[in-house]
């Protein structure tokens, strides 16, 4: 059965609907997930394998039998692991339906149909009894529940729950317990990404509104691969502490906790931001670890394994302080059932406040919920501020009247400082509208520009006070962006625009431009390469699974990824594909690019990298891909603020580099879509 969706189409910025499959969405979730990845990672694997076999061997000497209970199995992975260790059954919980289906399938094709029972269901449902989904309750509980915050899936409720009602008294679990670690240190990069800073536009500054400074920000977890932020670019303030443990194999509690660490202050500098990872025992012991530690704790950096499914977690303080070397502070850690917050206190403040832990924080200035993380760290570039400003202050004359289409955007406020006679700026939201206001009013300049909450094709000249717009300008940057070339909303908006633009108005950016370059991951490929023969374990059925809804769609399709967090290495020349020309209006009929790039760097190509540029003016451009030139070597160094396009070819492609092979490119923009078709082959030549 099919059905109608409505959807707003991120480029055309219409609302379509659209016959989908009932299964669209459960193909969507699996095309998009990372199985793939967890099952790739050795690391994980091997160390639940050896925490697994010494679970066993301890029931074994107990002299019992060996029941299992694995919540959310997945693949059905951990449980074949503990039959072949030698438990004599296994209850494995699956709650995802597709995923429970293949768990049974590759069960029964690696001959463990007879020891392992797939249950779907949520946990919390499952029954114990002569007529439950298990007869008796299980010595051994597994669990692969955690996210990057560690409880942020419900690991805790889960854990709650099973040791009332799922697991005997004395069960052993695996893994055994888990640590969570947090480090205090001064950013200016990360704070970057949770405060507006002070801008300086022609020697006037345009200062941050003090609710935002006050603010808590954001509550939901900042998750990156900590890894790829040098050590460069913050300073220790404390050591790392370990916050707080869970042992799994006790009864858990789910409810509100606070835990506290106290060290002497190791430098001095602007406290603002907690780093944060955690680690897996194993075994009671704790000689069978699993760390998610980023590489720059290792000594040897190389050897960290690397996983996306578990990455780190940046914590921002509710308000940024100074501290001294040698000050005795107390970091706190609070946590519900779902989430973690941090908070930090001086012995000083200690003693005059007996206060109750503080509770979760919520954004109260409503910047944060407009700008994301990203979208702070692209607002505070400074580089970035002044292409822009300098592109408007060569465009702009005292008679300007200025149109800005972009959400939460600066530009209105800074041509009004640069001298245009009158600036309008449309927001897509009351909320965004407000944030900008918020500026203005903490700037004075709420009579400089005006603001307006209405969508580009309903725009009138009397909504303009009659004027005809001298300058059309964006960023641009649109909320409703998930791909790179979903920023051509901007061009779609200047041609229903078109009618109330002058003659000779400015467009700025006045083009975009599509780029690729064919390169290979370090790791990134692993989310989307196939398993096959897992630890020893044949996972066939979950790799056509995942193959069955990458090809649900009819065209394969590229995704979004942010790949400053990617390493990854240019195998051809970067090139651009297609250009958007923003001084003339959408066309009517597509625009077609077709070429091939020689391989000129030896390695496996397992895809295609694709990001815009936008040509502010003829000789001002900001990328939101490359920032700066390929190394002889490959090395690419990518924006942090926006998310390029990855398409993952099918199977990779080793190359030799000595150019004879290429990857060929097509690429097809349908206006009336909104839509960039595009397909790649790689041939030897």
């Amino acid at each position: 059965m099919k059905t109608f969706c409505g959807r707003a189409n991120p480029t055309t910025g219409a609302l379509e609907w659209v016959e989908e499959s009932e299964e669209y969405d459960y193909h969507q979730e699996i095309a998009r997930s990372c199985y793939a990845d967890m099952l790739h990672d050795h690391d994980r694997n091997q160390k639940y394998y050896e925490g697994i076999r010494a679970a066993v061997a301890r029931v074994k000497a107990r002299g019992e039998k060996v029941i299992v209970l694995d919540i959310g199995t997945g693949t059905g992975l951990l449980s074949m692991m503990a039959v072949t260790a030698g438990a004599d059954f296994c209850y494995a919980v699956e709650v995802f339906k597709p995923m429970a289906e293949t768990a049974q399938s590759i069960v029964e094709k690696n001959g463990f149909a007879d020891k392992i029972k797939i249950i779907n269901k949520h946990s919390t449902d499952v029954t114990v009894g002569a007529d439950g989904d298990m007869p008796v309750k299980a010595n051994i509980l597994i669990t692969e529940l955690f996210d990057t915050e560690l409880i942020g899936e419900g690991a805790l409720p889960s854990y709650e729950h099973a040791h009332r009602n799922l697991v005997q008294a004395r069960c052993e679990a695996v893994p055994h317990r888990a640590t969570v670690y947090a480090q205090l240190v001064e950013s200016e990069l990360l704070w970057s990404w949770a405060q507006l800073q002070p801008v300086e536009v022609d020697g006037a500054w345009l200062l941050p509104p003090p609710a935002v400074g006050r603010c808590a920000g954001a509550h939901s977890v900042c998750d990156i691969q900590l890894s790829q932020v040098s050590p460069g670019s913050f300073t220790p303030l404390g050591p790392v502490c370990a916050m707080f443990s869970v042992d799994f194999s006790k009864p858990v509690s789910s409810a509100f906790q606070s835990h506290s660490s106290r060290f002497a202050a190791q430098s001095g500098g602007g406290a603002q931001v907690v780093l944060s990872w955690w680690d897996l025992d194993m075994d009671p012991s704790g000689t069978i670890m699993c760390t998610m530690a980023p590489s720059w704790t290792y000594q040897q950096p190389e050897m960290a394994p690397w996983r996306d499914h578990w990455m780190q977690s940046v914590y921002f303080l509710p308000a940024g302080s100074h501290v001294t070397e040698g000050e005795q502070l107390s970091l706190t850690v609070c946590h519900d059932d779902y989430s973690l917050w941090y908070s930090l206190q001086s012995d000083s403040q200690q003693s005059s406040h007996s206060e109750a832990p503080p509770s979760r924080p919520c954004c109260t200035c409503q910047t944060h919920l407009v700008w994301t993380r990203p979208r702070f760290g692209e607002l505070n570039d400074r580089r970035r501020t002044e292409s822009y400003v300098s592109a408007l202050r060569s465009v702009l004359r005292e008679d300007s009247v200025c149109l800005s289409v972009s959400d939460g955007s600066l530009l209105p406020v800074f041509a009004h400082m640069l001298g245009a006679k009158k600036v309008f700026g449309l927001e897509n939201s009351r909320m965004s509208k407000g944030v900008i206001e918020q500026v203005l009013e903490a700037n004075l300049m709420t009579e400089g520009v005006e603001l307006l909450e209405i969508r580009a094709e309903q725009l009138t000249s009397t909504d303009l006070s009659g004027k005809q717009i001298s300058v059309l300008m964006g960023e641009p940057y649109f909320s409703t962006s998930l791909l790179p070339w979903h920023s051509l909303f901007f061009w779609y908006c200047r041609t229903a625009l078109a009618a109330l633009l002058r003659p000779n108005a400015t467009i700025l950016p006045c083009s975009a431009s599509l780029h690729m370059v064919a390169v290979e991951f370090q790791d990134l490929w692993r989310i989307r390469a196939s398993c096959g023969i897992c630890e020893g374990f044949d996972v066939t059925p979950m790799d056509e699974m995942v193959q069955h809804s990458l090809d649900f769609r009819e065209s394969r399709e590229a995704e979004p990824h942010p790949l400053w967090e990617y390493p990854c290495r240019a195998l051809t020349q970067s090139t651009s594909v297609m250009t958007f020309n923003f001084t003339q209006c959408v066309p009517q009929q597509p625009i077609s690019s077709q070429g091939s790039l020689p391989f000129i760097r030896a390695g496996r190509c397992h895809g295609v990298a694709l990001w815009m540029e936008f040509h502010l003016t003829d000789d001002i451009t900001v990328s939101a891909g490359l920032t700066g030139p390929i190394t002889e070597q490959g090395d690419c160094e990518w924006s942090r603020h926006r998310k390029q396009g990855v398409y993952f070819f099918r199977s990779p492609w080793d190359s030799s580099g000595d150019g004879r092979a290429v990857v060929s490119y097509s690429f097809s923009f349908e206006p009336s879509l909104g839509d960039i078709k595009m397909d790649f082959s790689v041939t030897a030549q």
